[in-house]
């Protein structure tokens, strides 16, 4: 099935056009990592070499025992290699590549975003007793960009038209009936999501363009800093003045 077809609208790219390589480097560069990590993870796994137990999120495991690694493995596991896992993947590196390529050039704003969104859920996490966090994360990229393009038209498997606000809570119905249970997981997502969105694109309308999510100076510096002045612009007008014919 054309993952494309499933879900149509929102993206663009060309049709018929799907090389993995050029796929893969065309990502931006948050979403690559990402992706790339979740696919690993998942390799890793089927074949034996860690386990799920590894990977998830405890509060007593991380801060208690010193197992630090869990704070990232638990955004990047799925579930084994599956179709469930292949839905996740399309989901998370399309809507996370949207995000991402509408920040801007910089990796600064996108990185932020995703850092204020994995310290939220990480906190919320031991409250709702939600060890792995991935589906979380990937819902609230999901719900910033359907609020930001409340106009783009979306068709889900074909047979659902729907406009791109109402995009979460069709995923949302649609884990309850393939799982059979609340996806609280996605909830969890939303509401960090809406938090994100609300302080981004609607306070600073009603503040005087105050944005108090927006990245502070020193996380803007760790990515966009000016290359350093090396003097060679005098030097060249000094050698290009010197090859100058003289003027009689």
């Amino acid at each position: 099935m054309d993952m494309d077809n499933m879900l149509g609208g929102g993206g663009g790219g060309a049709i018929g056009q799907f090389p993995l390589e050029q796929w893969f480097y065309e990502m931006p560069v948050c979403t690559r990592y990402w992706t790339t990590a979740t696919i690993a993870t998942s390799v890793l796994v089927q074949c034996h070499v860690i386990t799920p137990f590894q990977l998830f999120y405890s509060f007593r495991a991380v801060f208690v025992k010193n197992q630090y690694w869990r704070i990232l493995t638990t955004f990047l596991y799925f579930g084994p290699l599956s179709l469930d896992l292949l839905f996740h993947v399309f989901f998370l590196q399309r809507y996370s590549r949207l995000l991402e390529e509408s920040s801007g050039r910089s990796p600064a704003h996108f990185s932020w975003l995703l850092l204020y969104a994995t310290t939220l859920l990480l906190a919320l996490s031991p409250m709702l007793s939600i060890p792995f966090l991935g589906s979380a994360l990937s819902s609230s990229l999901v719900y910033i960009w359907s609020r930001r393009n409340p106009e783009t038209r979306l068709s889900f498997l074909g047979l659902l038209v729907f406009t791109a606000p109402y995009l979460p809570w069709v995923l949302m119905a649609f884990s309850l009936v393939l799982h059979g249970t609340v996806p609280k997981d996605e909830i969890c997502g939303v509401i960090v999501g809406h938090i994100w969105y609300f302080f981004s694109d609607v306070y600073p309308s009603l503040h005087g363009g105050q944005r108090p999510l927006d990245p502070p100076q020193f996380w803007r510096n760790l990515f966009e800093r000016a290359p350093p002045d090396t003097g060679a612009a005098p030097i060249n007008n000094e050698i290009a003045a010197a090859a100058a014919p003289e003027v009689r």
